[in-house]
């Protein structure tokens, strides 16, 4: 049975201000800008004048597609060239990964794999693996080193479980798992990731 690195899974976290940032940035960078407004130049009519310039005691208009009328323009508004990305400092983003690790374990909410654990393309295969580990019916984030097909045709039909390579976790993902189940190879792969290339 495999153990888990105190250096990945054992950190004392004093506060949530780092893994707080990785979990909006993940937010952030997966918001898409597609909403678009269209401005008073953009909507279509409005060419005539309403009304004369002088002499009917209303205000001035010069376009029905003014911002202040209705049908008119949006004065301010999105023009879907806006940009949400947040930027996070490499060491700090696997730092926020080590430390969102560690406070699940810490909740005893890490597993790894049995060795004898297998996959073999069946829906009921992998409903086995998680009944024998008592996790039915949870969020089930199960990181591998490789998704193989065998593995992803036996978890694709299970909506609470979430099938990721080692080198692909992030913060928000660990944050809404109620359980972790590494494998035995994504251990050594998550390791050599999260610790290797912060040196």
């Amino acid at each position: 049975m495999a153990t888990l690195d105190k250096d990945i899974f054992g950190l004392t976290v004093e506060n949530h201000e780092l893994v707080k940032l990785a979990y909006d940035a993940y937010l952030a960078n997966s918001r898409s800008s597609h909403a678009k407004t269209l401005k008073r130049g953009e909507v279509r009519g409005g060419g005539k004048k309403p009304w004369k310039q002088k002499g009917t005691g209303r205000a001035r208009f010069g376009s029905t597609r003014n911002p202040i009328w209705r049908h008119g323009g949006v004065a301010f508004g999105r023009t879907g060239n806006e940009n949400f990305t947040k930027k996070l400092a490499k060491s700090s983003k696997l730092l926020a990964i080590r430390q969102a690790l560690s406070m699940k374990n810490a909740d005893k909410a890490v597993f790894v794999l049995d060795a004898n654990s297998k996959f073999d393309g069946k829906t009921k295969s992998a409903v086995k693996v998680l009944e024998s580990m008592k996790l039915e019916g949870k969020n089930v984030l199960l990181v591998v080193a490789e998704k193989t097909p065998e593995i992803m045709r036996s978890t694709n039909n299970l909506s609470n479980v979430k099938l990721v390579r080692a080198t692909y976790l992030n913060v928000f993902d660990i944050m809404n798992a109620d359980a972790i189940v590494f494998s035995e190879e994504a251990l050594k792969q998550a390791k050599n990731w999260l610790i290797g290339e912060e040196k």
